[in-house]
């Protein structure tokens, strides 16, 4: 009997590697003998670098780099293997590093990203992937690239430094200078949204309030996206500010697209790659996945609709343990997931349910694996 368990954390109250354990724990009460694999695993979002890493035994890295205002920090990443390493861009060009009256789109930079993915290729990393969420910027991505050796010119020939403020001054890209490892390694990008480059769904007029726009400034900066999109086009000839994801980080998604050649996937899928799930899956009786609140949502991008996908395609059954459900919820039926099982048991507030988090979601465990040893004794009765 096998099982294999990958669930995402339930916020605030256990983290992925908690409830794989919990769900050990149960599993072999009811089937002693039993072989459980536990997955950490995460949609690309917070916690991602750290359930990668425990569930691929990497290490734990640190660059200095700088931050989105230049400022020279110590930024972390995950190296798999020999070869495999995570990058989370919000490490180093992320919004949590600046305080509020600090944000500002024209002034920050993506710089300190690419210096991430330049300390992770001369460490020896080829295969990177680069999760590009809760980043504090808007510079089209020429911060990054500049950190791996490209240049962005006016129309003057001089050197734009990669700031948001630099979009509306870029006349010509200089690509002889990339750093030489980039055409040794393959990139993947974690990116779970569909923005383009620019428009009103674009990076700067969808996210940049958040990262400190104004409305005259995001004004100033969508036409300086503008100009960025038609020299990336001249340069290339192919659209790449309008293609799905480019406006991600902004607009680092279609630098990445553009210069590293790199591959956009939905983070789930990414994660459940870097942690060899379908491989793990091979011979299992029953997968259990799940999250803290399941709603109509879980089915796209989220990790029971991603471990769904992978279960039903291999024929494993699924069943998604989650702390409460919400409007929507059942629609993950479609997504592999063979039923929903709560830790709810009884009237409560939100506040008890998660201080008695460990509690309750061992009694679900143990009534989800009660009910498939019932299944297997039915089943066993019906062949005699």
């Amino acid at each position: 009997m096998k099982f294999v368990f990958a669930s995402d954390s339930f916020k605030g109250s256990l983290s992925s590697m908690e409830i794989a354990e919990l769900l050990k724990r149960e599993a072999r009460a009811c089937f002693p003998d039993c072989e459980c694999v536990c997955l950490p695993v995460a949609d690309g979002g917070e916690g991602t670098m750290e359930a990668v890493l425990q569930a691929c035994g990497g290490v734990s890295l640190e660059a200095e780099v700088l931050d989105p205002l230049g400022r020279r920090i110590r930024a972390g990443y995950a190296g798999l293997d020999g070869n495999r390493a995570l990058i989370e861009m919000a490490a180093a060009s992320g919004l949590p590093l600046l305080r509020t009256q600090e944000r500002d789109p024209l002034e920050t930079t993506s710089f300190g990203t690419g210096e991430m993915i330049r300390d992770a290729l001369e460490r020896g990393y080829r295969r990177i992937t680069i999760a590009i969420g809760g980043s504090a910027t808007n510079d089209g991505g020429m911060g990054a690239m500049r950190a791996l050796g490209i240049r962005f010119l006016d129309k003057d020939g001089n050197e734009l430094s990669g700031k948001g403020k630099d979009l509306e001054m870029v006349c010509r890209i200089d690509d002889t200078g990339l750093f030489p490892l980039v055409r040794q390694a393959g990139f993947t990008v974690m990116c779970d949204v569909k923005n383009p480059l620019t428009g009103p769904d674009g990076a700067t007029l969808t996210f940049g309030a958040q990262k400190g726009g104004t409305p005259e400034k995001l004004e100033r900066l969508e036409r300086g996206m503008k100009r960025y999109e038609a020299v990336l086009k001249e340069a290339y000839g192919q659209e790449a500010g309008q293609r799905e994801g480019a406006g991600a980080a902004g607009g680092l998604g279609a630098a990445l697209s553009v210069f590293l050649q790199a591959d956009m996937k939905p983070g789930i899928e990414t994660v459940l790659d870097l942690v060899e799930f379908d491989k793990k899956l091979e011979g299992a009786s029953l997968a259990v996945t799940g999250e803290g609140r399941l709603d109509w949502q879980s089915s796209f991008g989220k990790v029971p609709g991603g471990v769904g996908e992978r279960c039903r395609l291999a024929g494993v059954p699924v069943i998604a343990i989650v702390g409460g459900m919400g409007k929507g919820a059942e629609e993950i039926y479609g997504h592999g997931i063979s039923s929903i099982v709560t830790t709810i048991n009884g009237p409560m507030r939100t506040e008890e349910a998660m201080k008695r988090a460990k509690e309750l979601y061992s009694c679900a465990a143990r009534r989800v694996f009660r009910l498939f040893k019932a299944g297997m004794e039915a089943g066993t009765a019906a062949a005699l």
